[in-house]
């Protein structure tokens, strides 16, 4: 499948070139005295990660699985034929900005966890009883890592992800409902300020990432023997028995993130 991801304007220049405005080209001199705190851009990405994950949660699993498609945790088993639950999706796309030089760092976590290497544990687990009570971010220094650590409150956003966990036979909690914080996304970085280039260079990583794990489904699919493959083009699950193409899928996130993406960045100009 070739590859349809291309640095740098997706996700933060789309509104601005949409619009007419061409974007600056950044001097080196620029790009050193406009730098963001770490806490704001891993904010910034967190938010991407938001609507990216809400939209494949909602638009592909929900609506998938109303048309006959399956969803399941061993779905990279040659036998399995489905596609990655939305918390193997987040997971997909920490895989890929591992394998990027970007020094960007991405993991969930939960107090009830189905995979119980993802409980929480120490300072984190602390932390974490505050974001339960006021979904507020909290951001730290972890010593130990050596690493700016910033988590978010990870929500039940849709009855898939409340039914999946409830059902799940290793689940350590079964009533789960609809607006529940079930878990926090962690986000880590070794610097504590990022200039214009940085910041640009970890949103593209977290970009690349989720376009990486969304092909790979698609491949899956392509390998499908048993099952009815859906018909992968503009339409949509809600149409039918259909998947968007990675453009589209990238295009939809694209729309819904990048106006408050671009107001961080232009508000440095």
């Amino acid at each position: 499948m070739k590859n349809i991801y291309k640095p740098i304007l997706p996700l933060t220049c789309f509104i601005l070139v949409s619009c007419g405005g061409v974007p600056e080209e950044k001097s080196e001199t620029t790009s050193i005295e406009n730098a963001f705190s770490v806490e704001e851009v891993l904010e910034m990405v967190s938010k991407e990660n938001d609507v990216t994950r809400t939209l494949y949660t909602k638009a592909i699993v929900g609506k998938g699985k109303k048309q006959g498609m399956k969803f399941d945790e061993d779905w990279r088993k040659d036998d399995v034929e489905a596609g990655p639950l939305p918390a193997l999706f987040l997971r997909g796309v920490a895989t890929s900005i591992r394998k990027n030089p970007v020094p960007l760092g991405l993991y969930l976590g939960s107090d009830f966890p189905v995979n119980a290497a993802n409980k929480f544990e120490g300072k984190q687990a602390d932390l974490f009883k505050q974001i339960k009570e006021d979904q507020k971010p909290q951001f730290f220094y972890d010593e130990e890592q050596k690493l700016h650590t910033a988590m978010f409150a990870d929500l039940a956003s849709a009855g898939a992800c409340v039914s999946c966990h409830n059902e799940h036979p290793q689940t350590t909690k079964s009533d789960w409902k609809l607006g529940d914080v079930m878990g926090a996304t962690t986000w880590q970085y070794p610097k504590d300020s990022l200039t214009y280039k940085e910041t640009i260079a970890v949103l593209n990583s977290y970009a690349k990432g989720t376009v990486d794990i969304y092909m790979e489904y698609l491949d899956e699919i392509k390998a499908f023997k048993e099952s009815e493959k859906p018909e992968i083009g503009k339409k949509w699950p809600a149409e039918g028995n259909y998947l968007p193409t990675a453009e589209v899928f990238l295009d939809s996130v694209k729309k819904l993130a990048s106006y408050e993406t671009m107001k961080h960045l232009v508000a440095t100009k």
